[in-house]
């Protein structure tokens, strides 16, 4: 029988007399305890030490940062059978997380393993009053391999359920397809037949077939299948009613957020940021490949935008509707007449003349939207029409020139 792991979490509480976190192995948060503690740094009123200020941080946040997990993880929790005590950090000693994270307590932490495999961690406040050989800790890890068999479980249910998904996601429709699908509807039950909207996320290695580990359910309530594919993540995500696409969007942001996944362009690699994007909502799993098509459209669009984690919606996207649809070969030049105005000496050119024609050829919009004065638009304009040689009084070269501005960003 499936447990419940919110339920399993109070269990550990309540036998301990303290609140308990249940983390998945990437230090996701999955469930936690209700507090009965004062103010920071302060002793609760029943149940020990008050919340420190990283353990309010990774309920508001809903998993640890990556100082915070290195500092726990060079304790030997991924390796230890049984529980382990960290201490909190002394005055003057340097740990990863920064001083002002707020590490006020020690932790003990109860591995969460299935035959071996660490699936997650339990965490509890340590005020210093509970022994490792204490015979409430073993019970609590008797609660501990458990969960830990739940989530072995569910994470086996979520890899069968993103095969199902990728062979479903197809351009091409064939028996493997319908299998798929038939398949996929089987494991989803009512989910699959109510309303459904995609979510890619590019890129998103090949061999990184994992968004957030630990179970999607508790990780993120409405997820309810991912996979990855033409390198990007795909998330199939429930919602309400086919207008409120906050769940949407609350996933997107979370696998952007995703370890690894989120800031700027990496400078090493020079890999650019991730950014997400959302299909229109469909309902039921008939429409996957085109859903998937407009997902991908999506995100391609939000990446064009210069700014990191970001996300679009197909619905949203406007001219990128179809350029996204305009196959290209790789090293293919763009248009000649913009060549020259896409070299980096003329980025500043190429934008007054993208934000000229956002806003519709108005002068005094673009002028206010650029920061600049109207006179030094109409000289800006004049020497993009020299570079290009195109005429920005002529629709048709309006056109061309948009178009080939808004191409170059994909």
């Amino acid at each position: 029988m499936r447990e419940d792991y919110q339920a399993l979490i109070d269990e550990v509480s309540q036998l301990l007399g303290t609140p308990a976190t249940l983390e998945s192995r990437d230090f996701s948060l999955i469930a936690f305890g209700a507090h009965e503690g004062g103010a920071d740094g302060d002793e609760g009123q029943e149940g020990g030490p008050a919340l420190d200020p990283v353990r309010t941080r990774t309920i508001l946040q809903r998993r640890s940062t990556p100082a915070v997990r290195a500092f726990f993880e060079s304790y030997g929790i991924a390796r230890a059978n049984g529980p382990v005590r960290i201490p909190p950090p002394v005055s003057g000693q340097e740990v990863p997380p920064d001083p002002a994270a707020g590490l006020v307590h020690g932790r003990i932490c109860l591995p969460v393993r299935d035959r071996g495999v660490v699936h997650g961690y339990i965490w509890l406040l340590d005020d210093g009053a509970l022994e490792l050989t204490d015979p409430r800790l073993a019970a609590a890890m008797a609660v501990a391999d458990r969960t830990g068999a739940q989530l072995a479980a569910d994470s086996r249910a979520e890899e069968q359920t993103g095969g199902l998904l990728h062979a479903a996601l197809a351009e091409r429709g064939g028996a493997a397809r319908d299998e798929a699908l038939a398949g996929l509807r089987t494991a989803l039950g009512e989910t699959a037949s109510g309303t459904l909207v995609l979510v890619a996320v590019l890129p998103w290695p090949e061999e990184d077939a994992t968004a957030v580990r630990g179970p999607l359910p508790a990780a993120l309530p409405r997820l309810a299948a991912q996979c990855v594919r033409d390198g990007a993540l795909a998330a199939l995500v429930r919602l309400r009613t086919p207008h409120g696409l906050e769940a949407a969007r609350s996933a997107a942001d979370r696998l952007l957020r995703a370890p690894g996944r989120a800031g700027s362009t990496d400078p090493a690699t020079g890999a650019p940021a991730p950014a997400a994007g959302l299909s229109s909502p469909r309902s039921g799993l008939a429409d996957l490949p085109a859903a998937w098509y407009e997902a991908r459209a999506a995100a391609r669009a939000a990446a064009a935008e210069p700014r990191p984690g970001a996300l679009a919606e197909w619905d949203a996207i406007g001219p990128y509707r179809m350029l996204t649809g305009i196959p290209r070969a790789a090293g293919t030049a763009p248009d000649p007449a913009v060549q020259d105005l896409l070299r980096a000496t003329h980025r500043e050119l190429a934008r007054t003349a993208e934000v000229y024609l956002d806003c519709a050829g108005q002068a005094g919009r673009a002028a206010a939207a650029l920061g600049i004065h109207r006179q030094t638009l109409y000289y800006r304009l004049s020497r993009v029409e020299r570079l290009t040689g195109l005429d920005l009084d002529e629709g048709e070269d309006r056109l061309l020139l948009h178009m080939a501005l808004k191409a170059a960003r994909l």
